[in-house]
Formats: structure tokens, sequence, C-alpha cells
């Protein structure tokens, strides 16, 4: 039954798509203007207009072909994380938002046909300051007014860098700067072993496996030694054998010890290795300390035989509960990429993947009992009404199926991933994301709801309806949203919620998977949400326990917590589950709820924004009892821009961060080694003066850190690869080894000193050793490569690097650095323009940094 459900949405997607694919061709006979013919350009004319946090920008629409583009008719739609101001716009047309991020521009009687040629300018004034790609418009389709049904992409397009710098941004002698404290540092003085271990020593000789190797284990290590034997199957060309005993030869040994839950110890010798553990993960955890061992160009291709040092490893985590948040609600990414990352995070050692995989724009996962959530909110295509499909959201254009803005995973497909990530003793935590972030969910329930009205069974219609179709409440959320907060008040509500429980608690017990909990989401619900919706208010009037509209928020958390644990599970969610609105001096404010703070709750503490007011939210949190895992947006958010340029993708409301912020947070106290706010000003120690700090309690309430990674501006695995690493190394270190010396120095410049040293031993690790071995293992990994730092100085050009054991090459003709251009070793005295990059084993290289010497 399930094979034929399927195969039955996939005939059924076909059918869209090709139905879309036919209605194209049949309307393209009687379209107005070929759409190819019209080229649109946006610039930027003027950051910081009039003198205030906004700017000036224009689009420039070009009709390039032979016919006419009409006065009236149509309507262009495209995405912008900005506001518009409407009385700003020029050109004869008006730009509406639509809903979310979706924007269209709609001519006037003011607008006149464009001939052969002509161009027209349209300037708009856009809130916040412009920064970066990410700032720009994109995702562009028209839809003509005859044609209402059917969006037409417009792929002529193009978004020009500023002509000005009026924010500051990273030049390449400040990156020069940053680099300049690094010290290059022989591989043979680095530890071999990442994360760095709580003891290692390498003694003298080496150890060589080849195909004879066998590998010893009994019943309890059988999983992992299977896992060991595949793994060196990959390098030498043919699995070593796994036998239950005997020691004679050279073997690698796997013995049960009582050592602490995740710990381990590697001993390599001459003649054999032996890896001790109390369970299975501690045995896992010391086959990636292993696989660290053998060099980086292992995987390049087949070897005859690893050679491997002698060395002594002992080690165990720091925390229970090492993280990476990823969202594939936004944008989709295909089973094969979520294993790929699953790998990537088994080999450092992390254990926990919360996958995001439903939200505004997108429900990821199917639940054969309701279809319609899959059906409905697994697309994004041009419609105004979401019966179908979902809008357009980050440039899906108007097609469904058409871009990473659509798909999901099966029953089938999800089950398998959880066994992949059980095998590499990976949890998967997965998130219900709700009562906001939800309109892909409402939005399928709506299309049900529709559904069995039209049959006249109204009670089952009702039985998972998630908004109060009298609801009149007014509100917008950060994301631009009008119409994506769950009712609250609904019976129907819990049953939707305990319905989708119980089909993913049947996942993982297929599975055999481990499940604790949940993630019900529970962020970003604005003011004047449920404020005139009926049965909201009624609610409230018949329950004693309900004061006002901001109690139905612990209301709803309440019950679904009840649900959770009916089924053996306790509720995780967003910092503000954990929060309660109450007046301090006549004035309202946001504290950690007493009430549920016994209630086990888990959250994520995403916002320490310096500057907002809430920098020790976390540790407040902590303290009142509640158990947090450390998911800061100032250090955690891998989603946020690299550095302040145009050219470098993703957001940055919350900061930039490179790879040096995830190294340097303190999970402890992480104001110490706070060195900017959001905007990149520097600020001093004295700013956190009056923030509450961690008690010993409070420490013991921290059970972790998480990396997140969303996906507003990730649409590609390339894309993904690229903004998780090398951030990810970071992580990786805070997350399993204990506090550096320099996070405990007391003495300031002594602390400064420490952190240099520290600072220059890791990426010297991540260049010489962890890039170079990414560039093969799994496959391969598309990770950021840093541009090179350059300075002129004495009629030289100096250039230095991020990440030493990457190569500088350059030119001095002006034309784009290749693998043949010179090798980087001395200042250039060369005159003219020189370019220079930075390339990785596999020859991909950087953004190129270009200097008038």
């Amino acid at each position: 039954m399930l094979l034929f459900r399927t195969k039955l949405g996939v005939f059924l997607s076909f059918m869209v798509v090709l139905g879309f694919m036919t209605n194209g061709l049949a309307q393209k006979k009687s379209l107005p203007f070929d759409v190819k013919n019209l080229r649109i350009n946006w610039g930027l004319k003027e950051n910081k207009f009039q003198n205030k946090r906004q700017y000036l920008s224009s689009f420039t629409f070009t009709n390039q072909g032979k016919t006419v583009f009409p006065s009236k008719g149509w309507a262009i739609y495209f995405n912008y994380i900005r506001d518009i101001e409407p009385a700003s716009v020029s050109g004869g047309v008006k730009i509406e938002p639509v809903n979310g991020d979706i924007f269209r521009i709609v001519p006037t009687a003011d607008f006149r046909e464009l001939k052969q040629n002509q161009s027209v300018s349209i300037d708009f004034v856009s809130s916040e300051l412009f920064v970066n790609v990410s700032d720009a418009p994109f995702g562009f389709y028209i839809v003509w007014d005859n044609a209402p049904e059917s969006g037409y992409s417009i792929t002529n397009y193009l978004s020009e860098a500023p002509k000005e710098d009026k924010i500051g941004y990273l030049s390449a002698a400040d990156i020069f700067k940053k680099n300049s404290k690094i010290t290059d540092i022989p591989q043979k003085k680095l530890t071999k072993v990442f994360p760095t271990p709580e003891f290692y020593q390498e003694g003298e000789g080496e150890l060589t496996l080849d195909e004879s190797t066998r590998i010893v284990a009994d019943g309890f290590f059988q999983k992992e030694a299977s896992y060991l034997a595949d793994e060196l199957g990959v390098i030498l060309g043919k699995k070593p054998s796994v036998v239950n005993t005997g020691t004679d030869g050279k073997s690698i040994i796997f013995r049960k010890n009582e050592s602490a839950p995740e710990a381990y110890q590697l001993s390599i010798r001459p003649s054999g290795i032996e890896i001790s553990a109390s369970t299975p993960s501690g045995a896992f955890y010391a086959i990636q300390s292993l696989k660290s061992l053998i060099p980086s160009n292992a995987w390049a291709g087949i070897q005859q035989n690893i050679k491997v040092p002698v060395a002594e490893v002992k080690d165990a985590p720091r925390f229970g509960f090492r993280s990476i948040m990823l969202d594939v609600g936004r944008n989709f990414q295909k089973p094969a990429e979520i294993k790929k990352v699953l790998d990537l995070m088994a080999l450092y050692k992390l254990n926990v993947l919360h996958f995001h995989f439903i939200e505004d724009e997108g429900w990821r996962l199917e639940i054969p009992s309701l279809p319609e959530l899959t059906e409905i909110g697994s697309q994004r295509g041009h419609t105004l009404d979401s019966k179908k499909f979902l809008p357009a959201s980050f440039g899906a254009g108007p097609v469904p199926g058409a871009t990473s803005a659509s798909g999901y995973y099966t029953r089938a497909e999800f089950i398998d991933l959880l066994k992949y990530a059980n095998d590499r003793h990976i949890q998967i935590i997965p998130e219900v994301e709700s009562p906001g972030h939800a309109r892909a969910s409402i939005k399928a329930m709506d299309v049900r709801y529709e559904r069995f009205m039209a049959q006249g069974n109204k009670e089952e219609a009702e039985k998972y309806l998630l908004r109060d179709i009298n609801d009149k409440s007014e509100y917008r959320t950060a994301q631009l949203w009008t119409d994506n907060i769950i009712c609250v008040g609904l019976p129907s509500t819990y049953r939707f919620a305990e319905k989708v429980v119980d089909e993913i608690v049947d996942m993982y017990k297929e599975a055999k998977a481990p499940l604790t909990t949940i993630h019900f989401g529970g962020d970003e619900v604005p003011a004047g949400v449920w404020e005139k919706s009926p049965v909201c208010q009624d609610l409230i009037k018949n329950t004693p326990s309900l004061k006002n509209t901001d109690d139905l928020w612990y209301y709803y958390f309440g019950k679904i917590n009840d649900i959770l644990k009916k089924k053996g599970l306790f509720l995780s969610g967003w910092e503000e589950i954990a929060m309660r609105k109450t007046s301090i001096n006549g004035n309202k404010t946001l504290i950690p709820n007493p009430v549920l703070a016994n209630e086990n709750f888990q959250v994520n503490v995403w916002n320490n924004m310096i500057g907002w007011g809430a920098e020790d939210l976390p540790y407040r949190l902590a303290n009142a009892g509640y158990k947090v895992v450390l998911s800061c947006v100032s250090n955690m958010y891998f989603d946020l821009a690299y550095q302040r340029t145009y050219e470098e993708p993703g957001y940055y409301w919350g900061g930039f961060v490179d790879i040096d912020k995830p190294f340097y947070f303190i999970p402890y106290d992480y104001f110490k080694n706070s060195k900017e706010d959001r905007r990149g000003n520097p600020i001093e120690q004295s700013y956190f003066i009056g923030k509450d700090r961690l008690t010993d309690y409070g420490k013991s309430n921290i059970v972790g850190v998480q990396g997140l990674l969303w996906s507003e501006s990730v649409k590609t695995p390339e894309r993904l690869e690229y903004m998780l690493l090398p951030k990810m190394f970071g992580l990786a270190e805070r997350a399993w080894a204990k506090d550096p010396a320099w996070a405990i120095e007391k003495d300031e410049a002594k602390s400064a000193e420490l952190y240099t040293q520290a600072w220059s031993e890791f990426v010297n690790v991540v260049g010489k050793r962890e890039l170079p071995r990414l560039d093969n293992y799994g496959g391969g990994f598309q990770y950021r490569i840093p541009t090179p730092g350059v300075i002129l100085e004495n009629g030289k050009a100096i250039a230095n690097i991020q990440l030493p054991g990457l190569t500088i090459r350059y030119t001095t003709d002006g034309s784009e650095p290749g693998l043949q251009s010179k090798v980087y070793t001395e200042p250039v005295a060369d005159k003219g323009k020189l370019k220079f990059k930075v390339f990785n084993t596999k020859g991909r290289a950087s953004r190129t940094v270009e200097v008038m010497n």
C-alpha cells in the first residue's frame, strides 16, 4: 500500500508539472510579449539615503525584442527581504507586498509601452542599509492578466555591485591584518586527532594497515567493527575481515572497559591497534580518531596500505549534546546530501541532527494519513490562494517542482535516514514548527477542510483544521507573513499535533532509532495574534486559568507537553517556550517562566544578540532550571555571511560569522570573548556589567552546543557545504574539547597571548589536515576557501592566508590566476594590476583579490 501511495504521488506530481508545461505551451501563442526579451537590471543608487537607515535603488526594464512590451495587462513578481516605501516608487508603476518576501510590480495609467531598445527606470526606497548580494531582489517572473494562473520566469536579470562603499566593507588589507597574527606551524608539530582529545601522545614508529589486517570484535562491538571495515575498505579497495576472536597477526581489537559512556582509549602500536570503550558510541568515536590519524590524502584514491603513527589517545566529550540544526523547510536538500552531512558530523563526533523540516514555506515529511501536508506543503510556485501549492518564496519561481523550493522525504526515505544516522550514533530530533512559522501546515489543512466540506462531511473537515475561519486578527511576522500562526484555541489543533506525533513515533519505531524528544518550535509569534479570534476569546472567557490573550501561549505548550509526556517524550523548543510576559514598573518584559521550569523542557536559546538587551538570556534560562542548548546567534548561526563584503552570500542581521567565532565561543562565559556587536563595531567588557552570569547550578543545565544553518539563501548542496564549512570545525572543537587555557586564564594579556597561539594551531590543523581530507572524503565537500589578505608596502604586494596549507597563486598581467599561475612565496614587486587567489588540493579557488601596485 505504501509503495502504491509513493508511486501515485510521483505520478500526480508528474501530471502537475506536465499540466503546467502544457498550459505554458498553449498560452505561449497568445502571450503579448516574449519574456526572454525583457531585460531587468537592478542597482543601488544611494546607501544611507537621506542620511537614514534606508537605501535608494532602481530597476531598469529594457525591451530587447522587436515587439512592443505593453503598457498594461501584466504583473511582475519578485522576492525581496526588505520593506519598500510605496510613496517612493517612480516609473509609472506601483510595487505591492503580496505576502512573506513576495512583491509584485504593477503598471499604473502612467506607464508607457516600451518599444525595441527602449528602457524605463523605476526608483524606490527600501528599509535598512544595503550590504551584500543577499539584499538584492531576485526570483523574477511575469504573470499576464489574460493567463493569471501561469507565471513565466524572467532569467534576463542582473544585479549590480554598489559603486560606493558607505558601510565599511572588509578590505584585503583588513584581512591581511587579521591573518598576520597566525603563525605557520609545521605539520609534524600538530596534534593529529581532531577535535582536540583530552590526552594525545605520539610515539616512535608507525603501523601499516592493509587488506590483510583483521578486525577483532565480539557481538557488543560488531556493528562498529563492520563500520570500520567499510571505512578502511573505501581506502584499500577491499574490506578487512571481521572476526570474533583471535589476536595473531596484525589486528585491530575492540575491548569493553568501564569508562564513561562516550569515552574511549585508542592505542596504536607497530603490531596492532586496541580500541577500548564501555559503549558502542565510545568505540565509534575511537574509530573517528583513528581515521583522523590516517594521512589526509588517503581518500584521493585506492591505497596499497595505510600508515598511521604509533600513538596513545584517551578521550571523552565535554558535552553530551553536540548538534547541527539543518533547515530544509525553506529550501529542500535531497536524502543523499543529508547522508553526506551525517557522515561529516560523524567524522567530527557531532551526535545530534536537529531536523527543521517544517516552515512557513515548506512541509518536508510525508505523513500518510494527512497527505495534503506534502501534496500542498512541499511544493512552491505561482499562486495567490495556496490551494494547489505554496507561493514562490525565496526565488522558487512560478512552476512547482522546478527548484529546491519543492520536495519532501517519503516515509520510507525518512526511516532510511533515521537508520543511517543511528548507525553513526547520531540522534535526529524532528521539529514540528508551531504555533508560528506554520503557514505550510495551515494551508495544507485548509485544503483538507475544503475537500471534506465539498463532500458534505463537516465533522471530518474540521477534524484537523488549524485556523479559526472567523479570526480577524492582524499581525505581521519578522518574515512579513500575515497568515502563518496556528489557532491554539481549536481542539482540532491538538488532534493534528497528536496525529503528527503518533506517525513520527511510528517511523522511529520502525527504524529502531532513539526518540527522546520532539521539538515544537515556538519562536517569532508576533503581537496581534489571536486577539480577534472568536474561538480564542471564548476559550479565555470559559477557562479560569486564562486571564488574557498572552496566557494562550502557556495553554498551548502545556497541552503539547501533555501530548508528548503520554508518549514518554519531553518537549524541546526555541527559547520562547520558556519565557513569560510580565510587567516591571509598568513596562512589559519577558522573564523565564517559573511555572514551567520544572517540566524538563529543553530549549535552544538563540537570542544573545549584543545590543538587543538579552545578551545573557541563555544563562538566565539555565539558572532558572531549563535545560539549555547554546544556539547563540552571535557565534553559531552558520547561515550568516562570513564577512562584510558585497560578494559574500548570506544574511547578516545577527552579525558576520567566520570560522573564528565558533572557535572563540566559550560555552560557560561567552561574554569573555565577545569582540564585536552585530554590525562589527568593537565592544568593551564593561558592556556586560550587570548581565547575569552562569551559576554552578546553571552550568549543570547547559546540555550542549549547536550550530545552526537556516536555508533562506541556501538552495544547493554546494551552498550548504560552503556555509557549513569551515565554520563547523569551531563548533566541533567547542562541543567536544574541554575549555582551552585561554578561556580560563584570568589575566587578560596572558589570555590573549594563549588565544593567539591556540588560534594558530587550530587554523593550521584545519588548513593542513582537515580540509585536504574533505577534498576527497565522502565524495568531497565544497567548503569555502577564504580570500587572501594583501597589502602594499615599500612598493611590493605582500599576501597572507587564514588557513595555512592552502596555496596562494597570483598573476601580474591582469589575468585571472589559475593552476598554472605562480605560487606566492615572497612579496611581489611587479607593477600594474596584480591578482591573487587561494587554491585547495583539487584546484578550487577563492574569489579574486585585485590590487594596483
